[in-house]
């Protein structure tokens, strides 16, 4: 592997890193307190080919490949999560699906409405009985004239609300296990596809995140991704992408609060003399260099895999895991450097703790990753024991 950046990669990090600290980084704070959700810089993040990063230009996206997408979410994420949990949702759950899984005329029709940020998507798969055990659905999917109906619920759904595309993974036939899930693109705009806000959220404040309710919703039979009994594999394979993002989103936290956390120890006097001298302080601060450097190299290692198409699943889980642990530790750590300046939101390092606390729960758990990790390494599923 060679990790030194091309040109092209090096102009495309930097360009997003101006953008989010010029658009995205004075608008978070804001945003996180009034528990807004930023139509307006989405728009903007939008005009910037953020949305459709690794999407082929063919079908309206920037045609990037995995390592150059997870250098500008790595820069999104530093300023602010929330935001880089828009392009994660939008670009990797769901056009990176479309793109692999989709008709060429579902392809033409959404994807450049998607990358465009002329719609926005959500991945409907988590429901209120199933989280990490993806398979159990219980939302239902009929076959009727036409199409299908679903009927069920999901939640935990990031830009839910303001989706205009949903995919929606429902049962075809309980009898048929994880081999009868199906996928369908499900436009929102009909009256019983009804989402409603989640409220008294940890962290997040400046996301969009939904319960939906599906009352007889219906979906026309070119609307289906894939093929019934592909719905578990799509869902994984978002996943893989989808984690990839996160997992780069949380370098951005981590360097982040290592840049805050030296600025900061370097203008912080205590003592007559700035707290960066003192030697607990740069033992905090050397532990987040250390944690963000490996964090970044996890991240860089799969996303050259996944452009060499090589198998990456392993690989994107364990960055997965680190990274967003290592984001928590990171931010907690700053916290403590920045002292009680640390716990209010003055300082970026308070909602960066907020917002990394999640991202060890969602797109699969810090203990699904080592059970994925733990399966690679035995070849025993501890994910499905034996009966």
């Amino acid at each position: 592997m060679d990790f030194e950046l091309t040109d092209e990669q090096v102009l495309v990090r930097d360009t997003a890193r101006e953008f989010a600290e010029r658009e995205i980084a004075p608008r978070a704070r804001d945003n996180s307190r009034n528990q807004h959700f930023d139509t307006a810089l989405v728009a903007r993040i939008a005009e910037q080919g953020y949305l459709g990063a690794i999407v082929p230009r063919e079908y309206g996206g920037a045609g990037l490949d995995y390592v150059t997408y997870g250098l500008v979410v790595e820069q999104v994420g530093r300023a602010c999560s929330a935001m880089r949990t828009v392009v994660s949702v939008q670009t990797s759950l769901v056009c990176s699906v479309i793109v692999k899984f989709g008709t060429e005329e579902q392809k033409h029709h959404w994807l450049p409405q998607l990358c465009s940020g002329d719609i926005l998507g959500c991945f409907a798969l988590t429901e209120p009985d199933t989280g990490s055990d993806a398979a159990n659905q219980k939302t239902r999917a009929t076959r009727v004239d036409g199409g299908w109906r679903l009927h069920g619920s999901k939640m935990w759904i990031s830009n839910g609300n303001v989706a205009k595309l949903a995919l929606v993974f429902a049962q075809t036939d309980p009898a048929l296990g994880h081999k009868g899930i199906a996928c369908f693109l499900v436009d929102t705009d009909q009256e019983g596809f009804v989402p409603s806000p989640i409220h008294g959220k940890m962290g997040m404040h400046g996301a969009d995140t939904a319960s939906i309710a599906l009352d007889d919703v219906f979906v026309p039979e070119d609307q289906m991704l894939g093929e019934v009994g592909q719905g578990f594999k799509i869902a994984m394979t978002s996943l893989d992408s989808g984690r990839y993002s996160v997992a780069a989103g949380c370098v951005g936290i981590c360097q982040g609060s290592l840049d805050e956390s030296v600025k900061y120890a370097k203008e912080r006097q205590q003592f007559g003399r700035p707290i960066a001298s003192f030697q607990l302080v740069q033992a905090m601060i050397a532990d987040m260099r250390v944690k963000t450097d490996a964090a970044r190299m996890l991240v860089l290692r799969a996303g050259w895999l996944k452009d060499a198409g090589r198998p990456n699943t392993t690989e994107t889980s364990i960055a997965k895991l680190f990274a967003t642990e290592a984001a928590v530790w990171c931010a907690n750590e700053a916290i403590q450097v920045h002292g009680g300046a640390g716990y209010v939101d003055d300082h970026p390092v308070e909602r960066y703790f907020r917002d990394s606390r999640v991202t060890t729960l969602y797109e699969g758990t810090s203990q699904i990753q080592k059970m994925i990790i733990g399966r690679a390494e035995t070849g025993i599923n501890a994910l499905v024991p034996d009966a």
